[in-house]
């Protein structure tokens, strides 16, 4: 009797076992499945967190029409969000390809720009620069204006490239609406269901969750929003003291604006520096208050009404996670950085809660 129950508990620890090791190679499988379409799943995941309250708003109002509910849901998004941002990036990958134009041409010497900030400069500043780091001024002069050039270059390559791949794009954001649609509607189903599905203990699978979904709506809320009000401000201002290319400008300061500790003023401020030493006095003092009062205070008054509550994360991991987070997978990586590093952080507390736990147990 007893050597049958052993053999049972063993055939039972097998049959576990076998089924982990399913579940991890057809996980695998699938992943390298649609691993073209990680990109679409993974925004249309977040759109349909961020969206959820605009579709319990809908439901509400159709109470019996999930169907119609999500699909209104899906057309105000495509109307407010998606076609306006499909405008907004033509313009961009035009005025990218009219500034590699102009330097292919030579109308853009960046060189030349340096030189006249140089100039401008007080003798003893120019020795100074003359004198540390690079060697020479000249040299400085070299290599700024070769990183620009390649920036620039990369920039246009980016450009072209996402014109080439048009028919993908659009397979893949075909892809990213549908599942959306279903997400939307089928959301309250589904996440319970994932929940349920995952080998962790209920309250620790609902901390990730709420983690995973508190995150992911400060990034976009958060960061993507303000980082994008900043930019279109920047755009604005650049616009308004005649710079060239005010849009491609301002999409820089946006994708600065989403890193912590670096901000927009990394580029407002050397822009301000060349239109002082150029003698554009007034347009720099644009720049400038601009800078400072306008989009300095748009993280401050923005942030907190449209995040709400604090998801935890030090500045300095947001920082390396979103960096990290490009690098790896992309534009994605901007939300799946922070998130990764959320889940990290959560997944440790509750390991050494449970472990100080147990060392409280145990103890007489």
């Amino acid at each position: 009797m007893f050597k049958d129950k052993t053999i049972a508990i063993e055939r039972q620890r097998v049959e576990n076992g076998g089924l982990i090791v399913f579940l991890v190679l057809i996980t695998i499988a699938l992943g390298l499945v649609v691993t073209s379409f990680l990109g679409a799943l993974l925004w249309a995941t977040l759109a349909a967190i961020l969206f959820q309250p605009l579709f319990q708003r809908l439901l509400a109002r159709w109470p019996d029409r999930r169907n119609r509910a999500a699909l209104v849901a899906l057309l105000i998004i495509t109307v407010a969000v998606i076609i306006p941002a499909l405008i907004v990036g033509s313009m961009i990958i035009d005025q990218a390809a009219g500034v590699y134009g102009q330097f292919r041409a030579g109308k853009i010497n960046v060189a030349s720009y340096f030189e006249q900030v140089h100039d401008a400069l007080p003798q003893r500043l120019q020795q100074m620069l003359d004198s540390s780091g690079f060697g020479s001024f000249e040299r400085a002069q070299a290599q700024i204006s070769e990183a620009v050039s390649n920036s620039a270059s990369m920039l246009a390559g980016r450009a072209f490239s996402i014109g080439a791949n048009a028919a993908a794009f659009l397979l893949a954001f075909g892809v990213g609406l549908y599942v959306t649609f279903f997400l939307l509607r089928d959301g309250e189903r589904l996440g319970p269901a994932v929940m349920r599905a995952l080998p962790l203990e209920r309250d620790v699978a609902q901390r990730l969750t709420d983690k995973f979904v508190a995150v992911a709506r400060a990034t976009i809320k958060g960061s993507v929003v303000v980082a994008l009000v900043q930019g279109a401000l920047g755009a604005i201002t650049f616009w308004i003291v005649g710079l060239p290319a005010a849009l491609l400008w301002g999409v820089l300061m946006a994708i600065a604006a989403l890193l912590p500790a670096i901000g927009p003023a990394i580029i407002w401020g050397p822009v301000a520096i060349y239109l002082f030493a150029t003698g554009a006095i007034w347009q720099a003092c644009v720049v400038i208050v601009s800078g400072v009062v306008v989009i300095g205070l748009v993280d401050n008054i923005l942030r907190p009404i449209l995040v709400g509550r604090d998801t935890g994360i030090p500045d300095w991991l947001v920082l390396v996670t979103t960096l990290g987070g490009i690098e790896l997978v992309g534009l994605s990586g901007i939300v799946v950085g922070p998130i990764v590093g959320a889940l990290f952080l959560t997944g440790w507390s509750v390991l050494t809660e449970k472990r100080l736990g147990a060392d409280a147990a145990g103890k007489p």
